[in-house]
């Protein structure tokens, strides 16, 4: 017999009301446009559940950004919860370490029908049922926490229940793995959620959209869908943001969709200077590239890092007192009053100097050597094809790609990034 058809909607990692105190000391319109983003993120993911009908809604936890969970985030939370109630979508909630649940204030004494704020005691895991048209088409269980240094491995509570629907349990964790730089918070491996037996684990904690495990032979769904709103420029706040519309087909998970509800993302623009020569350049290059990456946010605000790469004689002008700095507040100069707004929030210089191969050839050591070879190499190109000989014999297809390479225009610029890559691994790049 088929089982029901639904979808659900699995967020988490609001962080309603974020402060952004770092960009607000030096941007304080910045800091209240993102301030605002976080809670319109969450108010997208509301409309989402509505315009996709869903069940219900999962949060898996961080709600808040911090324990005090200030009266203007719980009332929009509150507020939204409500709409979907109204809509006849239940919600379920779980606390993490961000906002636990015995530590704190709360100005919401009551919640809408239908909203479940999880407990946090695992002696008691509470299993609720979801019903549609008398039909019990899911059951939910989850575990909040109780303060925010959780470290017990809550996830060895959950087990399947018996009885109908797509069972799911709803926690706030760290799997053993899955990403770094998170606080090792109910620490866990897949092994421990796939023991569960439960159909779907909706996670938070990890602020990048990852899914750990498809069902199939391991039988379970793992997902985070990361956080709803970047908070700042990390690897892992970056690209879209928002939550995962869930599909149920004939009561079996059938697949997953990240939709962006993102109102700010943060890019990084990487920029190879090799082959810009003076400052007025750069300044043009750079603000070109953070337009690019404006044009592919597709219509929201962005905050921008700057990387620049690559050897140029610019290293050196980048090094003098003040240059990256006023560099910086010009590129703030010429983004200022573009709508949407584009805020550069810092300049990365991982750029090198050029590397001087006079002076490593005045050495008399390896580097020397390698650089005394390569010219070889580029004087002779008939060297490079005896080279390949003495090398021993590579599997034919790579001598032959080699062979190809050298013998065509840019086999010289092949050579030359070679024994450039190589003398940096020598770290031969620091006497320059």
């Amino acid at each position: 017999m088929a089982g029901p058809s639904f979808c659900f909607i699995h967020a988490a990692d609001l962080h309603l009301d974020t402060p952004f105190s770092g960009i607000g000391s030096v941007a304080p319109q910045v800091a209240h446009e993102l301030r605002e983003a976080s809670l319109a993120a969450f108010d997208a993911i509301v409309d989402l559940a509505l315009e996709r009908h869903a069940a219900f809604l999962l949060v898996a936890g961080d709600v808040y950004d911090g324990a005090e969970r200030g009266l203007r985030a719980q009332l929009r939370f509150r507020d939204g919860l409500a709409r979907l109630a109204d809509a006849g979508i239940s919600s379920f909630v779980v606390h993490g370490n961000h906002d636990p649940l015995r530590t704190g204030w709360s100005a919401i004494t009551s919640w809408p029908d239908g909203v479940k704020i999880f407990g946090w005691d695992p002696r008691e895991v509470e299993v609720v049922p979801v019903e549609r048209d008398g039909e019990v088409i899911a059951t939910v269980q989850g575990l909040s926490y109780a303060q925010a240094a959780t470290t017990e491995n809550l996830a060895r509570h959950f087990s399947r229940p018996t009885g109908p629907g797509v069972h799911i349990g709803l926690l706030h964790c760290n799997v053993e793995g899955a990403a770094t730089g998170h606080a090792n918070y109910s620490p866990c491996s897949l092994d421990d959620l796939c023991r569960s037996g439960l159909d779907y684990l909706a996670l938070g904690h990890v602020h990048e959209h990852k899914v750990l495990a498809r069902g199939g032979a391991q039988g379970s769904w793992v997902v985070y869908p990361g956080n709803s709103q970047a908070r700042s420029p990390r690897a892992s706040e970056q690209g879209p943001k928002g939550a995962v519309v869930v599909t149920i087909e004939d009561g079996t998970v059938s697949g997953i969709e990240l939709v962006p509800c993102d109102l700010v993302r943060f890019c990084t623009a990487t920029l190879d200077i090799s082959l810009i020569t003076n400052l007025s350049e750069l300044a043009t290059a750079l603000a070109e590239a953070g337009r690019g990456e404006a044009e592919r946010a597709e219509g929201r605000s962005v905050v921008l890092r700057g990387r620049l790469v690559g050897r140029s004689p610019l290293h050196h002008e980048l090094n003098r007192p003040g240059v990256r700095g006023e560099l910086l507040a010009a590129l703030r100069d010429d983004a200022e009053g573009t709508s949407p707004l584009c805020w550069w929030d810092s300049l990365v210089d991982e750029s090198a100097a050029p590397l001087e191969r006079a002076a490593l050839r005045a050495r008399g050591d390896f580097a020397a050597d390698l650089v005394a070879l390569s010219d070889d190499l580029l004087r002779d190109p008939a060297a490079a094809q005896a080279l390949l000989a003495e090398i021993g014999t590579p599997p034919r297809s790579m001598a032959r790609r080699l062979s190809d390479l050298l013998e065509q225009e840019g086999g010289t610029a092949l050579i030359d990034a070679a024994v450039e890559r190589a003398l940096e691994l020598l770290g031969e790049d620091r006497t320059t």
